[in-house]
């Protein structure tokens, strides 16, 4: 199961051409261009003592390889691990740490990785602080207490701050911390965290990954090969592999990963425009548009801006029960990515588990609202923002 043969001239594939080609004739078997789904929970031994390479599904499996070493490659990593959904790849990259070791994690963080570093913190495992990372006191300050790891999440989720990468990893390496990025918002498409000097990569594969809404998933990538083996043989332990026909599901959708965020980054920059102009609406959060504090450093790090956009309505929570059933195109709804495009509140739906006192410490008020933005015609999406906002 090796990668796609280099050009004649010795130069690897393109990431476009690793994405389009991942798991493409690779059939030892039969040839098969697309690869099949080896469902087996078991293998066959050769005799006594003799394993092949897999011997049980939770352990190694050929489909769930193929996904982890085309996301591998992407990312830029030795290897890479495969899990049931986007949380237990996060939980997968805190498994290597140890009670009394620190983490450093950004103070407006998805609601779900905050959940989990307060459950993990709370019984011991570690322990957790939540600092702002796009404030170089507040990080360096956070730095002096000598983390084990930092945990950075660029976009942030959902008003798409920007932290510095390569800053963030020079001064955590600087103590002996290492770096975990959080890649879900842009994919390897438009942002790749290891050649930034990140350690482990972690991906909610269910969105732009899988890209169509149709499988929960995760992935860690290492940059360097003990790690992955070690993050490995965890997974193999606490049984929180992802399974293969989901590995199959996201290897279908990852060919076209390039193509899909192309066309919706495109359409979220209309679509941030038109927002940006608008009499309604309070505020834009989006990396494309000038007027964001990160956009210089996003045209630094990213390949693109992406296609989430957030934005505030003027007239608070009224103004958001207003639009919502107005919207036709927009559906309300959890979880991006997608090929359709949803709508989200922030403060009562993904993010409502910060209570109030969170939400305000993160920034996200009432009248915030997240656009995952699909594959439909932009201008469609304009008119149904245009009817809903009237």
């Amino acid at each position: 199961m090796d990668t796609p043969d280099p050009d004649p001239d010795g130069a690897p594939p393109r990431p476009a051409t690793l994405a389009a080609r991942a798991g493409v004739a690779r059939d030892p078997a039969f040839a098969a261009v697309m690869p099949p789904i080896y469902l087996s929970s078991t293998y066959a031994f050769e005799g006594l003592g003799k394993k092949g390479p897999y011997d049980y599904g939770r352990a190694g499996n050929p489909t769930r390889e193929l996904l982890a070493q085309a996301l591998a490659g992407l990312e830029g990593g030795a290897g890479a691990v495969v899990t049931a959904s986007g949380m237990a790849a996060v939980d997968l990259a805190f498994s290597q740490l140890r009670p009394g070791d620190l983490v450093v994690a950004p103070h407006d963080c998805y609601a779900g990785s905050r959940r989990l570093l307060d459950g993990r913190a709370a019984r011991g495992a570690f322990e957790a602080l939540f600092v702002d990372q796009g404030d170089p006191q507040a990080l360096a300050a956070a730095l002096e207490r000598r983390p084990a790891m930092v945990l950075v999440e660029t976009p942030s989720n959902p008003l798409l701050r920007i932290v510095d990468i390569a800053a963030v990893c020079e001064a955590a390496h600087a103590v002996g911390a290492k770096v975990v990025v959080d890649n879900t918002f842009l994919s390897p498409a438009l942002q790749r965290p290891i050649a930034l000097g990140a350690d482990l990569v972690v991906h909610s594969t269910t969105k732009y990954l899988n890209g169509h809404s149709d499988v929960v998933g995760g992935a860690v990538i290492a940059r360097e090969a003990a790690d992955a083996e070690a993050l490995a043989a965890w997974a193999n332990a606490a049984g929180v592999t992802g399974a293969p026909f989901d590995a199959w599901l996201t290897l279908r959708g990852l060919r076209t990963l390039f193509v899909r965020l192309e066309r919706q980054q495109a359409s979220a920059g209309r679509i941030a425009g038109f927002l940006a102009g608008h009499p309604a609406v309070a505020r834009v959060h989006y990396p494309g548009l000038a007027s964001h504090p990160g956009h210089e450093l996003a045209a630094r790090q990213q390949r693109g801006p992406g296609a989430m956009v957030s934005f505030e309505l003027k007239g608070g929570m009224q103004a958001v029960e207003t639009l919502l059933p107005r919207l036709r195109m927009f559906l309300l709804a959890e979880s991006l990515g997608g090929v359709e495009s949803l709508i989200d509140h922030a403060a009562s739906m993904t993010h409502a588990e910060l209570g109030p006192e969170g939400l305000r410490d993160a920034g996200i008020g009432e009248s915030l609202l997240r656009l995952s933005i699909g594959l439909e015609d932009p201008q469609d999406l304009i008119e149904d923002l245009a009817r809903g906002l009237g």
